[in-house]
């Protein structure tokens, strides 16, 4: 499906992640840039091939980039079943090449689910996550066609190569986002203990008691009220016109 002036595409490939990278605000936007090239370079004139990328972390299944809304639905067929060229791709780190949905028999009910969809042939290409630890993260490229055999052995290529090109950026923006994920964690953890530490100071000083027993009536009134400890705390705040803590750090 790949021809030969389309396969040129790839040799500039490294040079447009970077400036794809420089020109990126943030990871979301990066990764939607590239899955649209990703999808282009396995386009025909008459074949526009949908594309996604799928991150596997912990017990997650997650598209974190696709070039259309279509291409998102078709990943989450897949992810309904739990089975298919991209999810077993993304875990077994093998390419896994459909060339028709109608006589696969790999995995049957997903076939016939995305089939109905309009989609006959589909490639899932893993890409490379060294150094993520074991079990982390794994992810792959994700491409749909609604022709037949739309994924011939150039375009495998193609795909692979692209795969190996994009492994060191896509593994940076996994990166960044454990990094993002890991301070909002954190944010969330030291706002709350803020605002709960406010609180039992606030108690204490109606209440004329000390740490420990102020702590402990904020908790009994967590489990009477079912509400969590630091909505309780909020509230004690806000019954003093105060709103709820915000923690600065860098």
């Amino acid at each position: 499906m790949v021809a030969d002036h389309e396969k040129d595409k790839g040799t500039a490939v490294s040079g447009l992640l970077q400036d794809m990278v420089l020109d990126s605000e943030d990871v979301e936007e990066f990764l939607t840039k590239l899955v649209t090239v990703a999808g282009h370079t396995l386009s025909a004139e008459d074949d526009e091939v949908l594309c996604g990328v799928t991150l596997l972390r912990a017990r997650t299944k997650t598209t974190v980039a696709s070039n259309s809304l279509e291409a998102q639905k078709m990943d989450e067929v897949q992810y309904e079943y739990d089975d298919g060229p991209c999810l077993r791709a993304a875990r077994e780190g093998t390419v896994q090449n459909v060339p028709d949905f109608d006589v696969e028999e790999r995995f049957t009910e997903y076939s016939r689910a995305i089939a109905d969809h309009g989609m006959r042939s589909a490639l899932g290409v893993p890409i490379p996550l060294e150094g993520e630890g074991e079990g982390e993260a794994t992810a792959a490229l994700n491409f749909y066609s609604p022709l037949v055999d739309a994924f011939n052995q150039d375009a495998i290529e193609a795909a692979e190569g692209f795969a190996a090109e994009v492994s060191a950026s896509l593994r940076l923006a996994v990166r960044i986002a454990k990094l993002t994920e890991s301070t909002a964690d954190m944010r969330s953890a030291m706002e709350s203990r803020t605002t709960i530490d406010l609180a039992v100071g606030v108690i204490m000083g109606q209440n004329r008691c000390s740490q420990d027993a102020a702590m402990s009536i904020l908790k009994a009134a967590s489990s009477t009220r079912n509400v969590k400890l630091r909505e309780v705390a909020a509230s004690v705040l806000r019954s003093l016109g105060q709103e709820p803590a915000s923690t600065h750090f860098q």
